[in-house]
C-alpha cells in the first residue's frame, strides 16, 4: 500500500520564531528524513555561514531527539507527531486523493455528514463548501436542472439554489393545497 504513495510524504518549511530569523525546510519522504537550514543574520561573523543539511533514515529520526526539539519549535507539535506518525509507517492515505476523487466519495454521504466532515480539516472545509459539491448535489437530488437554473447559479452560488428548493419543497409540504413553482 505504500507504494501508493507520492514523495515527500511531507513537506513544510518556514522561518524560526523570533528573535530566530533562520529558514527551515522539513521533508519526509519514502526513506528518509531531510532537515535543511539557512542561517539568516545581519551580523558579519555569521555572513560567511553555508546552509546546513541533515539527511537520516525514518529509525534514526525517531531515535534523534534532538531533531524532534527542532521540528517541534520551528513547526509545532502536531507536525512532530504527524512526521512520527510517517516514519513509524502510519499513513493517511485520504491525503493523498486527489480533490475530485474525494468529492466522489463525499457525494455519497448524507448532508448531516457531510457538515461533520467539513469539520474535520481545512480540506474537508474546503472540498465541502466547494461550488463543484454544491452543484453535484443539486444535480443528483434533481431530476433536470434548466438552463434557467444553472445561470442563476453562477450568479447566486449552487449551494443557495440547493437551499432555496429544500424550503419551497418544505413550505408545499405545509400549505398542499397551493401550487408551487419551484425554481428546480
Amino acid at each position: 500500500m505504500a507504494s501508493l504513495l507520492t514523495d515527500p510524504l511531507l513537506e513544510i518549511s518556514g522561518r524560526g520564531p523570533a528573535p530566530n530569523q533562520n529558514f527551515y525546510h522539513f521533508s519526509i519522504t519514502k526513506s528518509d528524513v531531510i532537515w535543511r537550514w539557512w542561517k539568516i543574520s545581519p551580523r558579519t561573523a555569521d555572513r560567511h555561514s553555508r546552509p546546513g543539511e541533515l539527511k537520516q533514515s525514518h529509525q534514526d529520526f525517531l531515535d534523534d531527539t534532538r531533531l524532534h526539539s527542532e521540528v517541534h519549535m520551528i513547526f509545532g507539535l502536531r507536525i512532530l507527531e504527524y512526521a512520527k506518525a510517517l516514519c513509524q509507517g502510519h499513513y493517511n492515505y485520504l491525503e493523498h486523493l486527489s480533490d475530485s476523487l474525494l468529492l466522489r466519495i463525499i457525494n455519497y454521504l448524507e448532508l448531516e455528514d457531510v457538515g461533520q466532515l467539513g469539520q474535520t480539516s481545512r480540506r474537508f472545509r474546503k472540498l465541502c463548501g466547494s461550488e463543484e459539491f454544491w452543484e453535484q448535489t443539486v444535480r443528483r437530488c434533481c431530476n433536470t436542472v434548466s438552463a434557467e437554473v444553472a445561470s442563476l447559479a453562477l450568479e447566486v452560488g449552487w449551494r443557495t439554489i440547493f437551499f432555496t428548493s429544500r424550503l419551497q419543497l418544505q413550505k408545499s409540504m405545509r400549505q398542499p393545497h397551493e401550487t408551487i413553482d419551484y425554481v428546480i
